[in-house]
């Protein structure tokens, strides 16, 4: 099993809110190694679960336990199944919302619609038969929305591309340096597929234009695969950002 990676890191939201230590908790779930984090104010209170994939249900208890920590939310980039999996069973061990674009719901019922047809087949025997669960406190995201969890403020942009629904949520640290949960919008040295059933190759460059290489340098991102970066690295290195810079 993958460990956890954690770290401390200085946070606030605007204006007169409190400023408090938050502990992100980086756990890789499933076959493809999703990353599933669990973001909180301090411990000993409550906490927000962005992504649960397979297995997840199992490292998240240990980090809860570890930390004292009592989930509020549990958030979803995209509904692709390595990102959702234990989000209905997370959501009614605890009895919190999960919320995702409605344009990606569809995914949570029938996760080989998000996939090619090789891949379906072997995602049915991953997976099995279904029916698969839905979480009972489904709850949807939209553009500009800023959600106000476990002391937290996320603010929501639409980023679709490689799925309909695909969406980042974003905290600002006390430094003023915004932290991004990204999904599969883009990671270290790469960005999320278009090929599969939803994809929009348009859409994901109009999408990594507006929320990546339009995003100051600083901006941390925290992919939903493989290690976290910066705008400024993937602005000077990722292949496919330096190609849409370099458009018009």
């Amino acid at each position: 099993m993958p460990h956890a990676r954690t770290a401390p890191l200085r946070t606030t939201t605007t204006q007169d809110r409190t400023t408090t230590a938050v502990l992100i908790a980086a756990l890789p779930t499933g076959p493809l190694a999703a990353n599933c984090y669990v973001l909180a104010p301090a411990p000993g209170g409550d906490c927000v679960i962005v992504d649960s994939g397979q297995g997840a249900a199992t490292q998240v208890a240990k980090v809860l336990a570890e930390h004292d920590l009592t989930p509020a939310a549990i958030l979803l980039t995209h509904g692709h199944f390595d990102h959702v999996w234990s989000a209905a069973e997370l959501g009614e061990t605890h009895q919190v919302p999960v919320y995702l674009h409605s344009d990606d719901h569809g995914l949570l019922t029938e996760p080989a619609a998000g996939v090619d047809a090789g891949f379906a087949t072997q995602l049915q025997m991953l997976l099995g038969p279904g029916p698969y669960p839905v979480p009972a406190d489904l709850r949807e995201v939209a553009d500009g929305d800023t959600l106000s969890l476990a002391g937290v403020e996320f603010v929501v942009e639409h980023t679709p591309g490689h799925t309909p629904g695909s969406v980042v949520y974003t905290v600002t640290a006390e430094d003023g340096v915004p932290v991004m949960f990204a999904g599969d919008l883009v990671f270290a040295g790469s960005i999320g597929r278009t090929d599969f059933p939803g994809g929009d190759t348009e859409a994901m460059d109009r999408s990594l234009r507006s929320a990546v290489l339009d995003r100051p340098d600083v901006t941390r991102i925290l992919p939903g695969h493989g290690p976290g970066t910066t705008v400024e690295r993937e602005r000077a290195t990722n292949p496919y950002l330096r190609d849409i810079a370099g458009r018009p």
